[in-house]
């Protein structure tokens, strides 16, 4: 996950900058099943103290153990743990362990590349057993340019002889959120915990203010023609809940020529209904692609009642959307929303 990886690139850059050493660990290969999947990593300082997991948590004392030998030598190394016979997670895990020590081309070209939300590869290459051999590494494509991990290894015809891990980072998924009500400060609060950007559009008659919403991006004061300006791209989300009918039919008709991966109605079936109803009078000649990504009423149906209760269907649902997953989302509920009290 990107937004996992710029966290590691970031707390590495804060330990060097304190005169540490890094170590990080990748999970490159799994015989059976794990509690992440290949690409998940951790990192690692000669004090102790480790950022992220590559587990549930049965895992992460084991590999700053093994890292001790590459904070001593400055050489990669493979691990490998069998959870099968230790906790019963019946996979065994390939983990490599390398020096985490970017050159400060690779960090401007890093920084860049998160902010312009342009994709970007690691390879690493690695060994399916124990051991330190020649060529374990890995290196990042950043615009066409390659930047090993650690700055002082380079790559060449060693890594011929090695497999081969790669993956590819798109960009940080984004939350916009239209609308700033208390019922938009516990949606933010939740995707952030998530580990998404969010970025908060409000009117200048809501009575939130950028204080309400602490971990967000930014707090955009604009009228709804202006809301292309934010950069929408298929790694973005968006939920319209200005709860005004007026407002969000016009930030609708706006947002007719993106192409964001989700957008979320708040209300019942039948205010969808009409808000599509009229938008399509607006704009007769809209995509069915753009069609297909409205969500309304927003949410998987968990029987929410509570602010907090909505935002985690919501939240659910953009998941369940960008990850391709069957769900029962409320759009596809007739009738009533919320069931009748007894």
């Amino acid at each position: 996950m990107t937004h996992e990886f710029k966290t590691l690139v970031e707390t590495a850059i804060a330990w060097e900058n304190q005169g540490l050493k890094t170590v990080l660990a990748t999970v490159v290969d799994l015989d059976g099943s794990s509690y992440r999947r290949p690409g998940v990593r951790m990192l690692l300082n000669n004090k102790g103290v480790w950022k992220g997991a590559v587990s549930g948590g049965c895992v992460e004392k084991e590999v700053y153990r093994e890292s001790q030998s590459v904070f001593e030598t400055g050489l990669s190394k493979m691990m490998t743990y069998d959870g099968r016979y230790r906790l019963g997670c019946e996979g065994v895990l390939y983990i490599l362990l390398e020096p985490f020590n970017p050159s400060a081309g690779f960090k401007e070209a890093f920084f860049n590349c998160i902010e312009n939300r342009s994709s970007f590869t690691i390879s690493s290459y690695y060994k399916r057993q124990e051991g330190v051999f020649k060529g374990l590494g890995s290196e990042i494509a950043l615009n066409d340019l390659s930047y090993s991990i650690d700055a002082n290894h380079v790559f060449n015809d060693d890594k011929s002889q090695l497999e081969w891990f790669k993956q590819e980072m798109l960009p940080c998924f984004k939350l916009l959120i239209i609308g700033a009500e208390h019922d938009a400060v516990k949606l933010s609060q939740y995707a952030l915990l998530t580990g998404w950007e969010v970025t908060v559009v409000a009117r200048t008659n809501e009575l939130k203010t950028p204080e309400h919403f602490p971990g967000i991006n930014f707090m955009e004061i604009m009228v709804p023609e202006d809301i292309g300006s934010l950069n929408i791209d298929k790694q973005t989300a968006i939920v319209l809940m200005t709860h005004n009918f007026a407002i969000d039919l016009r930030y609708l008709v706006a947002l007719r020529a993106s192409m964001p991966n989700y957008i979320g109605l708040l209300g019942s079936s039948r205010r969808r209904d009409d808000l599509l109803s009229q938008f399509i009078e607006y704009c007769p000649d809209v995509s069915d692609d753009f069609l297909e990504v409205i969500y309304g009423p927003a949410g998987i149906d968990i029987g929410s009642e509570t602010p907090e209760e909505i935002a985690l269907s919501i939240v659910s649902e953009i998941l369940a959307v960008t990850r391709k997953r069957a769900t029962y989302s409320l759009r596809e509920k007739s009738g009533k929303i919320h069931s009748k009290l007894k």
